[in-house]
């Protein structure tokens, strides 16, 4: 059936390109100078500087409005952005023309979970800055449309009790969902299955019933990228990574269900951010095969199902994935989001609606509303 016009679409991963003056306008002054700002270069580009340190990467593939064969990986400067991807204004504008309602956007400078942040030397301003980029989202980005724009939080990652009060914050203020690294370890963190480092921030996400995004790379690794390193001699192309962006997701979904924090905190949720969903039945087949052989050896649960703590906490979101449409019985209804990655260079904008319908084309319309709203609606308790 074709996407109904009264279905409103809710992406639950859209991206931000902070203007120039989100920290410069919170920080205090003693930590102004060191925090971030964007500076011009000999060259012309504009690169943010944080604590004396040059980071080029501005608009981190903000290429919507423009033809596929005019695509790159980083726009360096605003104006060769389109002015919807830092100005909340003009976002809701190209949301409009997108057909969709409301979206939920992740960082871009302090990257999709804050890692820059957590590599900060100095951690008395990286809080600081972590919470700017928090009061950012809710007093300014999110509150230009309210009804429109999702906020999201980051964390201070490098301590789990700075982390959870971080999210009681939060929760305070309306945020109505966090990023978190898709895998800690890359960072020098403890994995999920640390018995007791993340227990704080677990158990605060749990109180303030908060959803966890984990977006992919968030954690600081991309896939073939990382495996196979540019050279002048035998250079890889981005597209590798770029089309096994899911194999971070894969990877943290066997990690979690395997790690027995789920069992601790059965009410915790988790968002697999761009990472598509057409692998998830194949993953959940072998992660039940694994664990039916290989549980009475292995230090994982003998009782739990892995695709039943699947189903229970983590939902997958996609772009586009026919595949994974037709197989959303075996991955479940309620367990199916939708993303436009505005303004990356997987987005469809401005035919996202389109696009998805087509998608979604064999979907009845009960299945459909659940997969492009009321899913999202329920889990980040909003409208």
């Amino acid at each position: 059936m074709p996407l109904q016009d009264w279905m409103k679409i809710i992406s639950v991963d859209d991206h931000v390109i902070e203007h120039p003056r989100v920290w410069q306008d919170r920080l205090s002054a003693a930590h102004r100078e060191q925090g971030p700002q964007i500076i011009e270069t000999p060259a012309g580009h504009h690169v943010w500087r944080f604590e004396g340190q040059l980071f080029p990467q501005l608009g981190l593939n903000a290429v919507a409005g423009r033809p596929p064969e005019e695509y790159g990986m980083d726009p360096v400067r605003y104006d060769q952005m389109i002015p919807g991807c830092y100005d909340p204004v003009e976002r809701i504008k190209d949301m409009d023309i997108d057909g969709v309602h409301a979206a939920l956007s992740f960082p871009s400078f302090p990257g999709f979970g804050g890692n820059v942040f957590h590599r900060a030397k100095d951690k008395e301003l990286a809080l600081a800055c972590v919470r700017a980029w928090n009061d950012f989202q809710v007093d300014e980005w999110c509150a230009t449309a309210p009804d429109r724009l999702i906020p999201l939080g980051i964390l201070p990652t490098w301590d789990p009790q700075l982390a959870a009060a971080e999210v009681e914050r939060l929760a305070q203020i309306g945020t109505r969902a966090v990023s978190f690294p898709d895998s800690p370890v890359p960072l020098g963190l403890p994995s999920f299955h640390h018995p007791t480092h993340w227990e704080p921030l677990w158990d605060a996400l749990k109180a303030a019933d908060i959803p966890v995004c984990l977006h992919f790379g968030s954690g600081g690794f991309v896939p073939g990228f990382s495996f196979v390193k540019p050279s002048a001699e035998d250079p890889a192309p981005f597209a590798v990574a770029i089309a096994t962006f899911s194999t971070n997701l894969m990877w943290s979904t066997a990690d979690l269900v395997f790690s027995g924090m789920l069992q601790r905190h059965p009410n915790l949720k988790f968002l697999l951010s761009e990472g598509g969903i057409g692998w998830i039945p194949y993953l959940l087949e072998r992660l039940d095969y694994t664990w039916e052989r290989h549980r009475w050896y292995q230090n994982i649960s003998r009782t739990d199902r892995p695709s039943d703590l699947f189903r229970k906490h983590i939902w997958g979101c996609f772009i586009d994935d026919v595949h994974g449409v037709k197989s959303r019985e075996t991955i479940g209804i309620d367990r199916i989001l939708i993303e436009v990655d505005y303004p990356h260079s997987d987005s469809n904008w401005p035919n996202s609606r389109k696009r998805i319908a087509e998608n979604l084309i064999e979907v009845d319309d009960d299945d459909a509303h659940r997969i492009v709203e009321l899913n999202a609606r329920a889990l980040l308790r909003f409208g």
